[in-house]
Parts: C-alpha cells; sequence; structure tokens
C-alpha cells in the first residue's frame, strides 16, 4: 500500500503545514483575487494561461452595424396557408400573395406553390425558384 494521504497526515495538526497560524489568511497570501497582478507578478501565468492584456483591433460603433431581416423561399412554401389563414397573405386564382416587412428573400428551401412575394430584395436563386414554380418576385419601395 502506498503512503498517507495529506488529509490524514495532517490530522491533529493546526495549520497543516502552512507555518504560524497568521499564514494564508487573505488574498495577499496568493499575490491578490481574480487576475491582479497579470501584468506585473503574475505576468508568466497570465501569458501562459493564454490572457494578454492590452486591447486589439476596432470596435465599430452600434449605430453603423445592420442587421439585415431575412427569410428563406421555402418557409414561405411550407407557411402559406397559415399566413392566408392568419390574413397575412391572400388566395386569388391559385396564386398566393405574400408581402413581407423583411429585408431579403433567400432561395434556400423547395417552392411547390405559386407565390407573388413583394420584399425589398431578392437573391437570384430565390427570384429563379419563385418563376420556375409560377411565382413573382415584386420588389417594395422603401
Amino acid at each position: 500500500m502506498g503512503g498517507k494521504n495529506k488529509a490524514k497526515k495532517f490530522r491533529g495538526s493546526r495549520t497543516c503545514g502552512g507555518g504560524t497560524h497568521k499564514n494564508r489568511r487573505g488574498a495577499g497570501s496568493r499575490g491578490g483575487r481574480g487576475h491582479a497582478g497579470g501584468c506585473k507578478h503574475h505576468f508568466v501565468r497570465e501569458l501562459l494561461l493564454g490572457r494578454g492584456y492590452g486591447s486589439y483591433g476596432f470596435a465599430r460603433p452600434q449605430k453603423v452595424l445592420n442587421y439585415p431581416t431575412v427569410i428563406d423561399i421555402g418557409a414561405l412554401d411550407e407557411t402559406a396557408e397559415q399566413l392566408v389563414e392568419v390574413k397575412q397573405a391572400r388566395v386569388r386564382t391559385g396564386k398566393y400573395y405574400i408581402t413581407l416587412d423583411v429585408d431579403k428573400v433567400l432561395g434556400k428551401g423547395r417552392v411547390t406553390k405559386p407565390l407573388i412575394v413583394t420584399a425589398r430584395s431578392f437573391s437570384k436563386r430565390a427570384q429563379e425558384k419563385l418563376e420556375s414554380a409560377g411565382g413573382k418576385a415584386k420588389i417594395a419601395e422603401r
């Protein structure tokens, strides 16, 4: 069998090998809390852990960023009946007329119904799929 484990070894010892009773008290015994001293006395430790300091790159202002709203043409095809039920689309002569408040319609998915979709812009593939199914892509004014 191996030797004693540490817990057993230090039974009855007041400070468990930590020196006098005044040692190991606060954060000072470990050089500060958290990332303290990352640029000074704990520099090598922070470097090895991959935590550099300083800022890198360029942060663009939030008002410059634009997140366009998009929808796939396949999702429109799947939900065409539900859109008619909630009066967001209508059916005339077997064609579904859908007006969207999205920035772009993308071409992912299959189109099985003739859809006449009005949106701000369309990808080439979405236009091709709409027209091949007997529908049309209408560009709405801003």
